[in-house]
């Protein structure tokens, strides 16, 4: 590793030494509004079946700029709109729809769950393979109910801040909150849809950026109302995933899905038939028992440790022996490495259904995620194709998938009470039901996540101010972080929202 170091230094030093020694580079001048490109939209026609329904649809795949107060463009954000072709329905509602990251275009829930199109991957667990991979008219599109629009943030897909901004104006919690809280009002102006019934969702930390948006759009006085938000897989309280000693929060949340992993993969003892009753065992236990061992810390006496272990081990399927070694205490990255490595597998991050094998047995932790490297081939692939030749939008441009951002501004100025020491974002979707009254929220999570774990949406979700009076509508599945790889919960997916929209 030393090795590899210096002579990574020997390679930068003598270029900054250089650059000291000629001065610094000139800065490129700064572009004016007449030297940026005009938006590109490409507008097609298309008609399918969605949920047993005939829909003749309008595609709209673009940019779109957002300016500032002197019309000079800023950013460009593309989009993919659906629209349903025929004299507009003023009952008829409209869904904006992102993924997560943050850095993530939203080609997985495009490609994957409500798009017209979708790409057909194993619903077993099994890796994507090579392509051609099968791109296929996608039944369980929410089109027959609602108009849906696909957003990429700046610095995903194709988005891309625009002349001398700088692309860091637009990455952060509030930040990306405000660009997206912009689109989604220049989509109605250009639409005529401000009187429309609205959804807004995302996946994963498309879930946090939901929670930022609707402070955005009802949080001032001039409100966008919102029916409903749809929230799958959801991370709002990242306290639970902050891995710092003496946060016990974050073993007690992902003890569940501990036990359903376990249940899965056949490390359950004594396995019962039904994986909900096994997962109701552990909430008891997780919220009960072991969060109190946790909590004693030090004072926990040896007798109070020795019924806590055989328990331990029973939920996690891993031994008393490495448990008590980790002070009862087991992160999801030992977990991944540890559960199977009597069968030399390591399992996934994103799916836990996922397996495995790593460079050697002996580690700590994976050397990758199983359930990530799985699908992303064919996901991106998907997205290009759709993109550039189903839909005739096709940029000079790299689209980047996910990782396109850096440094990304995790604090909220003017947070829940003042504080900003983690980010919960859980009480601004309690405001925003508090004072509207018609706001539901629909919460899908899969059984085998850990990037975003079911009992940690359920916690976030169960605190004071947040409405406990039935508008909170919770679906759980049979798969992991995107549930709708698996074929039936994509089925079970697409109906429970179909459902959600409907109710409005």
């Amino acid at each position: 590793m030393i090795s590899r170091l210096l002579a990574a230094a020997a390679l930068v030093l003598p270029l900054s030494l250089a650059a000291q020694e000629r001065g610094p580079e000139p800065k490129a001048a700064a572009k004016s509004p007449a030297d940026i490109e005009a938006p590109i939209r490409s507008v097609t026609r298309h008609s399918g079946n969605f949920g047993g329904t005939r829909i003749a649809y309008r595609a709209i795949a673009g940019d779109t700029y957002l300016k500032d107060k002197d019309g000079k463009p800023l950013a460009s954000i593309t989009s993919y709109s659906y629209i349903k072709e025929g004299p507009v329905d003023p009952n008829r509602p409209v869904t904006f729809l992102w993924n997560g990251g943050p850095g993530s275009g939203s080609l997985w829930l495009h490609m994957g769950a409500f798009g017209p199109k979708r790409v057909v991957i194993p619903s077993d667990a099994r890796d994507d393979g090579a392509p051609p991979y099968p791109i296929v008219d996608n039944a369980e599109s929410l089109l027959d109910v609602t108009d849906i629009v696909f957003i990429d943030p700046v610095g995903t897909g194709f988005s891309r801040a625009l002349g001398d901004t700088d692309p860091k104006d637009y990455w952060g919690v509030t930040k990306d909150a405000k660009s997206m809280a912009a689109f989604i009002r220049l989509w109605l102006n250009e639409h005529g849809r401000w009187n429309a019934p609205k959804f807004i969702g995302g996946e994963s930390y498309g879930t946090t950026r939901s929670a930022a948006v609707i402070k955005e759009l009802e949080g001032s006085y001039t409100d966008v109302a919102i029916n409903g938000i749809i929230l799958i897989s959801s991370i709002l309280d990242f306290s639970q995933a902050a891995d710092a000693p003496g946060n016990e929060l974050g073993y007690v949340t992902n003890l569940p899905s501990m036990a359903a992993t376990a249940w899965y993969h056949n490390k359950v003892a004594d396995r019962p038939a039904s994986l909900e009753a096994f997962v109701e065992e552990a909430r008891a236990f997780a919220i009960g028992p072991y969060a109190a061992a946790l909590l004693k810390g030090n004072a926990l006496t040896p007798a109070e440790r020795a019924q806590i272990l055989p328990q331990l081990s029973r939920f996690t399927g891993v031994s008393q022996t490495y448990l008590a070694q980790a002070d009862l205490r087991l992160s999801p990255g030992r977990f991944y490495k540890e559960l199977l490595r009597d069968r030399g597998l390591t399992i996934g991050r994103l799916d836990t259904r996922y397996t495995g094998v790593d460079y050697d047995n002996a580690g700590e932790t994976p050397d990758n995620d199983p359930s990530f490297y799985a699908i992303d081939g064919a996901y991106t692939a998907a997205m290009n194709q759709w993109s550039r030749v189903g839909l005739g939008y096709s940029p000079d441009l790299t689209y980047s998938a996910i990782g396109g951002t850096r440094d990304w501004d995790w604090n909220i100025a003017g947070g829940p009470r003042g504080g900003s020491g983690y980010l919960n974002v859980a009480p601004w979707i309690g405001k925003a039901m508090r004072e509207n009254s018609d706001l539901r929220v629909f919460v899908g999570q899969g059984y085998y996540d850990f990037a975003t774990p079911f009992f940690g949406a359920e916690y976030s979700l169960n605190r004071t101010g947040i409405p406990n009076d039935g508008r909170i509508v919770w679906q759980y599945y049979h798969a992991g972080h995107m549930m709708y790889v698996r074929e039936d919960d994509l089925r079970k997916l697409s109906s429970d929202i179909r459902a959600f929209i409907r109710a409005r």
